[in-house]
């Protein structure tokens, strides 16, 4: 498939109705990637992320940082494709699970969103905000889709909370969230699901805060996000590295000072959150979400 056909595919949302659709077009992109680019350029700082450059047919362009150690090559993901839909089918009923298998989903689940991602960074740069809606916008219902595929009631949906005085209500209030995940039709967790944390993280943590107090309930919120790395220039010519997006300063302040979020996980984890003995705490890879947590804090699991 031409990246011409590749990009007609990937701004269109309503190509993308199921995980059948997202793994097809995951295999088309690969495939294409093969040959398709001018160049793979290394990060000079981090020399595991990798950026594709474009042809003509992609105006030129830079792709996003993609973790090498993460994305999935075309023969690689052929050969685990039947085994992720496996391992996903059987998360609710696994007693244990093989480091494989975490590695098959963690990869599987970063790859998949990440040709969207890039197939949309071929645009012109005057679409570059219309590239970002889509990609968000796909990550969210990918995550929505792997939930419910492995057995899980879980839609997105804005809540009319009442507002009270005394017990008079006085008005409704709309609140949205990405992820509402229920247990035999009950709202058991509350989520937000993001490509970045960048301009994000302070709502996420006054989305719970404020739920909270104005529900007067004290339901589970999670994040989970993509990755937080940025492409940056050098100050050679052509020459690019990657910049972290993510606000250790802010996390910790928001967690001590407001209230702490009840899971965060990420695709492509940043080593200080592996590092640092406080971040390491309160964030996990996404594995962690599908194999353990959310059937515990779901209640479908103790």
């Amino acid at each position: 498939m031409k990246l011409d056909q590749l990009r007609a595919i990937a701004i269109d949302k309503s190509n993308f109705r199921n995980l059948a659709d997202f793994r097809s077009f995951t295999l088309n992109f690969l495939e294409f990637a093969e040959k398709g680019f001018q160049a793979a350029i290394v990060s000079q700082n981090e020399n595991y992320y990798r950026f594709w450059q474009f042809r003509k047919d992609g105006n030129f362009n830079v792709s996003r940082p993609i973790n090498s150690n993460l994305i999935y090559s075309f023969s690689q993901i052929t050969k685990i494709e039947k085994e992720f839909l496996r391992i996903l089918k059987s998360l609710r009923d696994l007693k244990k699970s093989s480091e494989t298998e975490r590695d098959i989903l963690r990869r599987t689940i970063y790859t998949i969103p990440q040709t969207l991602g890039v197939t949309l960074d071929s645009l012109p740069a005057g679409q570059s905000n219309t590239a970002r809606k889509i990609n968000g916008d796909l990550f969210e219902l990918f995550i929505r889709l792997l939930i419910k595929e492995a057995g899980i009631e879980c839609d997105p949906r804005t809540v009319q909370i009442p507002i009270k005085y005394g017990k008079e209500i006085l008005f409704y209030m709309s609140y949205q969230h990405d992820l509402i995940l229920k247990k035999d039709g009950k709202e058991k967790v509350l989520g937000s699901v993001k490509t970045s944390s960048k301009d994000r993280l302070d709502k996420i943590f006054l989305d719970k805060f404020l739920f909270s107090k104005l529900t007067e309930t004290a339901l589970p919120y999670i994040a989970i996000f993509l990755n937080d790395v940025q492409r940056k220039n050098t100050r050679k010519e052509r020459e690019y590295g990657i910049n972290a997006t993510f606000l250790p300063g802010h996390f910790k302040g928001y967690t001590i000072k407001l209230n702490a979020l009840d899971g965060v996980y990420y695709c492509d984890i940043r080593p200080n959150m592996l590092s640092d003995e406080f971040l390491r705490k309160y964030i996990k890879t996404i594995d962690h979400f599908f194999f353990e947590d959310m059937w515990k804090l779901t209640g479908i699991r103790k």
